[in-house]
């Protein structure tokens, strides 16, 4: 089977805030796992964060900002 090159996969993050470093890390594994599972370059990986701040989200009936 041959492979397109053009296809382009997007990862999407949706977390609590975190430091630069930290996403930056992130992003780095996520596009190598990418690139070593699907045999593709590491400029077609796309990863987006996307931030959602402690106030607007909660887990077990509890707001994340009052944990």
């Amino acid at each position: 089977m041959r492979q397109r090159s053009s296809v382009m996969p997007i990862v999407t993050v949706q977390q609590g805030p975190r430091s630069v470093e930290l996403k930056r890390e992130l992003v780095r594994q996520i596009t190598d796992a990418l690139v070593d599972a699907y045999r593709i370059p590491a400029e077609t990986v796309q990863v987006w964060i996307q931030e959602v701040p402690t106030d607007s989200w909660g887990a077990a009936g509890t707001l994340t900002a009052d944990k």
